[in-house]
């Protein structure tokens, strides 16, 4: 046995013993102090055994990536939305398009149930489906000239279940993107640090663009380090702004926002990928990915100890006051994003690949950027975890079940097992230079907190505000991306399903198309934001609650797809790689639809909450949240609203797990009436790695490449 050999084996055996390690201290300490470090460990150290074997047998034995295949961003290069991008660039816009709000703020709400629950969840299920789903998708959307999810469906499942997974598709895809909008407006509402600094990324985007295509093509590592000197200076000029008098020029309403939103979301949308989305999204990652790594040191130099409990009371009663529910399946329903995302995957057939170069790069980029999705996710949790359980379900449960008050909040706080005084919680917020921190819901100001606290016993127990703000803003700037690149895979999606009525539409870069299905997109999820910030139980605050559900029933809509093409393309043996996860996720998914729409408990089922509030309005009272009659008929109109939807979007995906098990049960049984829509082989001149390292084979293959002149 060689040398390297025996090297490899002990690296890769001493990576395992740490993630083992890792995971024991996780699973079996009770009673005592457990350090943050090991769920880190776990992590680390579960996703580099992942990618390194699990991915790649994924890649080479299954799909069977071929080196010498042209992508679609090779055959049909138009500078617009086919463009060969450099693996780097394009896996930091995969990256940082994929990395919405779920896996921020997801698994700090499931830190309710405590810690384990979720870092089980996260890990496990990256690592055999939500990582799995993204590179597969990736792989056969290539395969088909970029086609969307829902194209795939109706054209290798048929045109029922297609037609099904059109529409759920798009449906869905609109209420995601309406529910980041509104994260992003509350995040940036009245603060003109985040504001300045997220508006400077655009022009700083715009010159790394040029710079790539124009002034100095394939020098990365420049445009890198300008654009990175360019954001630096951004951030700190924020915090200038914010203190000068320029501050009431980055002082904005929620209206406003609105409006800038919806503008810049069309604009990134029918600009050329190269332009603006792609380097865009390059900058941000340098962001997300920086600052994820500074907190994982953060927690190996702090060694703060996790002190949410392993599990929670609230796990096996399902009452929680952040959301009700029991563990199963909430917990799965809540994480979303960090472990397996629907959204995920209309990426993955979206703009990704249309710009990727080699399909050996569908690893990497594929399954690679959800490992460090679900490293964020993780990193969240850790923040969640290690602040005081009492200052947290103050921070996360409703003013209607706390009160407004520090010494209510208390009381309440500690009739469910969790001692904080009230005066640790204002000092909390004294510390953040916030007013109050109660009931500040939906994650992000929890996460803020973690964050600070980690950060700040790093410099010494300073800068805490500091750390709490620029939290705010770093996820204002995480969920934008996922919105720009979103609005443009919805354009893809509306364009695909109009292709089919009239065949201009099928071309994605004609011009009056994109327009045309742009305006559309950006109209739809536009509108829903826009009433959601005017009215606070309505527009897209009407949809939030079926956010999760929504997303992972778009989760099984892909793992349905994928499973129906590795049958139909002849690996029957490997199907269980994308069919397994998708009968896990249907189970879950199908399992929360149900009880969301006919649960007996108000605080759970849509259709007995709105019960409750009618029966309130026959009796003349006034429930919380609603302030006043009016308010009530609205939770009864958005609860039957609600109620239907899910029913409907339940019913779309049984459509489609039903028609593609029909699709493939007919060609195991009938090969021949099988076809598969995959576009033609063609020899690729392009020469490229597939990893970020190019290996030895491949740097000389480069070489060989330039000398000849055929270079990428």
């Amino acid at each position: 046995m060689r040398t390297a050999n025996v090297r490899t084996i002990v690296i890769w055996s001493l990576v395992a013993l740490v993630g083992a390690v890792g995971w024991a201290v996780l699973a079996l300490a009770r009673g005592e102090d457990v350090s943050a470090a090991w769920m880190v460990a776990a992590a680390l150290g579960s996703y580099a055994i992942g990618y390194r074997f699990y991915a790649k047998f994924i890649a080479y034995k299954v799909l069977k990536v071929d080196k010498t295949r042209a992508t679609p961003a090779e055959r049909l290069n138009n500078g617009i939305d086919f463009h060969p991008t450099d693996r780097r660039v394009l896996l930091g816009h995969h990256f940082a398009a994929i990395a919405g709000a779920g896996p921020l703020v997801g698994p700090v709400l499931a830190a309710q149930m405590g810690y384990l629950p979720g870092t089980i969840w996260i890990i496990v299920g990256v690592i055999f489906a939500g990582a799995v789903q993204d590179m597969v998708v990736l792989f056969f959307s290539t395969r088909r000239d970029g086609r969307s999810l829902g194209q795939m469906a109706r054209e290798e499942i048929g045109p029922f279940g297609g037609a099904a997974a059109l529409l759920a598709a798009f449906a869905i895809m609109i209420i995601l993107l309406g529910v980041l909008a509104l994260v992003i407006v509350n995040a940036l509402a009245q603060s003109p640090w985040g504001t300045f600094s997220i508006a400077m990324t655009i022009p700083i985007a715009l010159l790394m663009g040029f710079y790539l295509r124009v002034l100095r093509p394939g020098r990365v590592a420049e445009v890198s380090l300008i654009g990175v000197a360019l954001l630096l200076f951004a951030l700190v000029s924020g915090r200038w702004v914010a203190e000068s008098s320029w501050a009431d020029t980055f002082t904005l309403a929620p209206s406003t926002l609105v409006i800038w939103l919806v503008a810049y979301g069309f604009i990134a949308s029918i600009l050329p990928v190269w332009m603006l989305l792609a380097p865009r999204d390059y900058l941000s990652t340098f962001m997300k990915i920086g600052t994820i790594l500074l907190l994982a040191l953060g927690v190996v130099i702090a060694l703060p100890t996790l002190k949410m409990p392993a599990v929670t009371d609230f796990a096996s009663r399902g009452d929680g006051p952040v959301f009700a529910g029991s563990l199963f399946p909430f917990v799965f329903i809540t994480i979303a994003c960090g472990a397996l995302s629907g959204f995920h995957s209309l990426i993955s057939s979206g703009t990704t690949p249309k710009m990727i170069q080699k399909e050996t790069q569908v690893r990497m980029i594929g399954y690679g950027s959800m490992l460090m999705e679900s490293s964020v996710a993780i990193m969240a949790l850790v923040a969640a975890s290690i602040i005081d359980p009492g200052l947290y379900f103050a921070m996360n449960a409703p003013s209607g079940v706390i009160g407004t008050t520090v010494e209510n909040a208390s009381q309440v706080v500690g009739s469910w097992g969790y001692q904080i005084t009230p005066a640790e919680l204002a000092k909390a917020a004294q510390d953040v230079e916030e007013s109050t921190l109660l009931s500040r819901t939906g994650g992000a100001p929890t996460l803020a907190v973690g964050v600070s606290q980690i950060f700040s016993e790093v410099t010494g127990g300073s800068l805490k505000a500091f750390w709490y703000h620029f939290a705010i803003m770093f996820e204002a700037l995480f969920i934008l991306t996922a919105l720009d690149a979103g609005t443009r895979v919805g354009r893809f999606m509306l364009q695909d399903t109009l292709g089919n009525i009239y065949r201009p539409f099928k071309n994605v870069s004609w011009k009056p198309g994109l327009i045309i299905t742009s305006a559309i997109v950006c109209g739809l999820w536009g509108y829903f934001l826009w009433v959601g910030v005017h009215e606070p139980l309505g527009g897209i605050n009407q949809l939030f609650p079926i956010f999760g559900i929504s997303n992972q029933l778009l989760a099984a809509v892909a793992l349905a797809v994928c499973t129906t093409l590795l049958v139909k393309s002849g690996r029957l043996k490997w199907a269980w790689i994308t069919g397994v996860p998708l009968v896990w996720d249907a189970t879950v998914t199908l399992t929360a639809s149900w009880q969301k729409v006919f649960s007996s408990d108000p605080k759970v089922g849509f259709f007995k909450q709105r019960q409750v509030f009618q029966d309130a309005i026959d009796r003349g009272e006034v429930l919380a949240p609603a302030k006043s009659m009016d308010d009530m008929r609205t939770v009864v109109t958005n609860s039957t609203v609600d109620g239907v939807l899910t029913g409907i979007l339940a019913l779309l995906i049984v459509v489609v797990i039903v028609d593609a098990t029909r699709v493939c049960v007919r060609h195991v049984r009938r090969p021949a009436l099988s076809t598969l829509s995959e576009a033609p082989y063609v020899e690729s001149k392009i020469v490229a790695p597939a990893g970020l390292i190019p290996t030895r084979e491949e740097k000389e293959e480069e070489r060989d490449a330039v000398g000849s002149g055929t270079g990428s």
